[in-house]
């Protein structure tokens, strides 16, 4: 999932740079909203990890 946050957000460069604001705004609020589901994915599966026992693989 950060994989397509991360492809929405060159996205929203490109067409930043080209000039289609429409169209950038619109990806840059799709990688927004994708990263912070990502990050909230993460904080959950940290903390089952804890509950588990087990060490956080990294």
């Amino acid at each position: 999932m950060l994989g397509w946050a991360l492809g929405f957000f060159i996205i929203a460069l490109i067409a930043g740079v080209l000039g289609f604001g429409g169209i950038a705004g619109a990806a840059a609020g799709i990688a927004k909203i994708l990263f912070f589901i990502f990050l909230v994915l993460l904080i959950i599966s940290l903390v089952v990890g804890a509950f588990r026992g087990r060490a956080p693989k990294v």
